[in-house]
């Protein structure tokens, strides 16, 4: 489709595509309206880790573009949220979505950050870094 004589609406790569409003599909149709990952819940992170599961099966003809979109990001190497979110060029909680639907499917692994508890404590780093130095 090429613009009108507005010079607003054009298809671009197959999607519809309003220049000055962005894409024409609303974040809830493309989720479904829903606004949570899953009934299992689960949060993602911005900076969570997501990679392809290998075991995962190659058919994609259930999925929707968007999880497709979300794969082939995913396909050459591990991709944290807010990276998926700005390769798809959708909103972080559309992806949230999305990436519920494809960790219940089985098609992606999640890799939660540590929580800052668990990390090691500045001083004892600091030791370590002294210790090496010493060698």
């Amino acid at each position: 489709m090429t613009e009108d004589m507005t010079g607003t609406l054009s298809e671009q790569g197959g999607q519809w595509y309003d220049h000055e409003a962005g894409p024409l599909v609303r974040p809830y149709a493309m989720t479904g309206g829903r606004t949570r990952p899953g009934p299992t819940g689960v949060r993602f992170d911005l900076i969570a880790l997501v990679t392809l599961d290998p075991g995962a099966p190659v058919d994609d003809a259930p999925l929707g573009p968007e999880h497709r979109t979300l794969l082939d990001l995913c396909r050459p190497e591990t991709q944290s949220v807010a990276e998926l979110a700005a390769g798809a060029d959708l909103p972080v909680g559309v992806i949230r979505v999305l990436l519920g639907d494809l960790l219940e499917l089985g098609r992606v692994t999640v890799s939660r950050p540590v929580p800052p508890a668990q990390l090691p404590d500045e001083r004892i780093l600091r030791e370590v870094i002294a210790g090496l130095r010493a060698l």
